[in-house]
């Protein structure tokens, strides 16, 4: 059996930060203390001055497969993402072909097995026209069923209200909702468009996909889930309007008894509409990055526990396409690399306590979404960990990005803390800049 004891590590985990040992076996913690010894034969890493975190479990990500092998895949997304620190991913239904069967979402697993740096779920996407695939589904099957309540691609926008009734009303899972009112945004682009004509400016980006459109959206799915008692967790929120329809969970033990949540991204938190100007198309993302005003809000949110979980929201696309006008370019951009050192720098300006990167990054994910054994550094957990050196510095370049698409906003930035290592399953998947030849990913269990 594999054996690892991490020794002086300053573990941040359930609220305290602390120096301990860590004696990993096989794939699971076998003992936390403090002077343990290492047993003959056991591989000792010394992490004195260096911070050992449970994983980021990130529970929105586009890997792009099946069906976009331009834009990236689940072997390399889940690569750059252990590099990161993020050791379990939660990826999105909106492929080709699309995840909207129980048939497709076995399939997506298969073609997970064997491949992912990380540990994996899929998302069952709905349609106004697959219910019942959803009543179908078990509820150890998959983390979750995604409402796109807003312009998507395909047939994946949901926007009968017998479907959505339906969803909401017999989904034996969580369901997580994409917030935007269509037609809302359909004015708005017409609106930009009498302006500017196809010469649309990306800072318009936020005011076409508008406040507005988030909150009829979001105010629709709250107010859907209120009357069907239904889990629902709403992804991405960009506003600080909706920030009205939640609840702050000042304790885990009020979030396992929530039935709305809520979540941001690390990108909402970390750019405003000032970036547009240096960015453009590079921060172009659904739904928008807006105001400052906006940004604090959320940021706000998150240290009044109103927001729930931080996520990445992670879509890559070919440098090419992102290199159109407005209304050609795609949105999304690539983050799973680097999202949890972009938190870290919220840590060193005194904004979010290490406490508070990791209950919304891991605890809040893994009791949302009801995951077993994982999301904690606890005796008999799955040994998935990154140790953080914050004293260091983290150099984003071209030629240091594991993403498929090969670019990253953050191209130029140094950012100062430095994934050491990243263990999942108890394997070391990354460690001093490289990722294992090895995929140590598995399917997660859920206790539903």
């Amino acid at each position: 059996m594999n054996k690892l004891l991490i020794k002086n590590a300053t573990l941040v985990n359930e609220g305290r930060v602390q120096v301990q040992d860590v004696l990993i076996a096989g794939e699971r913690i076998e003992q936390i203390g403090f002077g343990l010894s290492a047993p003959a034969g056991v591989r000792v890493l010394d992490a004195a001055g260096k911070h050992l975190l449970p994983g980021m479990i990130d529970d929105q990500v586009h890997f792009r497969e099946p069906g976009m092998p331009d834009k990236g895949n689940i072997a390399s997304e889940s690569r750059a993402a252990v590099a990161g620190g993020t050791t379990s991913f939660m990826d999105m239904p909106n492929v080709n072909p699309q995840t909207t069967t129980l048939e497709a979402l076995e399939a997506k697993f298969k073609l997970a097995e064997g491949r992912a740096a990380g540990n994996y779920s899929f998302y069952l996407g709905g349609t106004n026209d697959n219910l019942e695939q959803i009543q179908r589904l078990q509820p150890n099957q998959t983390c979750g069923v995604k409402v796109f309540m807003g312009a998507s691609t395909g047939n994946m926008l949901v926007d009968s209200e017998a479907a959505l009734a339906g969803i909401f009303r017999d989904s034996p899972v969580l369901i997580a909702t994409h917030c935007e009112d269509s037609p809302t945004i359909k004015r708005n682009e017409e609106l930009a468009r009498a302006k500017y004509g196809d010469a649309v400016p990306f800072s318009e980006h936020g005011h076409i996909r508008s406040a507005e459109a988030c909150y009829l959206s979001s105010s629709l799915a709250v107010s859907l889930a209120k009357r069907y008692q239904s889990k629902l967790h709403v992804l991405h929120l960009t506003t600080a309007r909706e920030m009205s329809h939640f609840t702050a969970s000042h304790s885990l033990a009020e979030l396992k008894d929530k039935n709305i949540t809520a979540e941001v991204c690390v990108h909402h938190l970390f750019y405003n509409e000032a970036d547009y100007e240096r960015l453009g198309a590079q921060i172009k993302c659904n739904p928008a990055i807006k105001t400052a005003a906006d940004q604090q809000a959320l940021i706000d949110a998150v240290n009044q526990d109103i927001i729930d979980i931080i996520a990445t929201d992670h879509a890559p696309h070919t440098w090419v396409d992102k290199q159109n006008s407005y209304f050609g370019a795609p949105s999304g951009l690539p983050l799973c690399q680097h999202a949890l050192p972009m938190l870290m720098e919220f840590y060193h300006k005194g904004i979010f306590s290490l406490e508070t990167i990791v209950r919304k990054t891991s605890h809040a994910v893994a009791e949302r979404y009801q995951i077993k054994d994982r999301g904690y550094i606890r005796e008999g957990y799955f040994a998935d960990l990154v140790l953080f050196d914050l004293n260091d510095r983290t150099a984003v370049s071209k030629d240091n990005l594991l993403y498929h698409c090969g670019w990253s906003p953050l191209e130029g930035t140094t950012l100062k803390s430095r994934v050491d290592t990243t263990l999942v399953n108890g394997h070391i998947a990354y460690q001093n800049g490289q990722v294992s030849e090895q995929a140590f990913g598995q399917r997660m269990q859920f206790t539903r």
